[in-house]
């Protein structure tokens, strides 16, 4: 299953709901059953000081899956900014770098 990086800074709102509604782990499990409704999993979250509040790796299904969640709880207010990676495994950069393909760079 793909496996994504997912960085997201609270609004001043969602710092406020994070207080209120049960702290971190209740932040946890929520964001557990948002991916459980796409058929992904959490893998690891962390909460952290500096410009990005959590960091969270997660298995979806796909590309779209992902776009949902983040599109979801981005649209709740709760975030002033979300960003999402997509991570490799080192066999899946072994593929990429056996590939041949052509390519000029400008100027060429």
């Amino acid at each position: 299953m793909p496996k994504y990086l997912v960085m997201a800074r609270y609004s001043p709102e969602g710092a406020r709901g994070v207080i209120k509604g049960g702290g971190g782990t209740a932040r946890v499990d929520a964001v557990r059953q948002l991916l459980e409704g796409v058929g992904g999993s959490v893998e690891s979250f962390y909460f952290a000081f500096g410009g990005t509040d959590a960091y969270i790796t997660v298995d979806a299904p796909d590309n779209a899956a992902v776009a949902a969640v983040t599109m979801t709880a981005g649209a709740s207010g709760a975030l002033a900014a979300i960003e999402t990676i997509v991570l490799l495994t080192p066999e899946e950069v072994d593929d990429g770098a056996r590939r041949s393909v052509n390519y000029r760079a400008p100027g060429t």
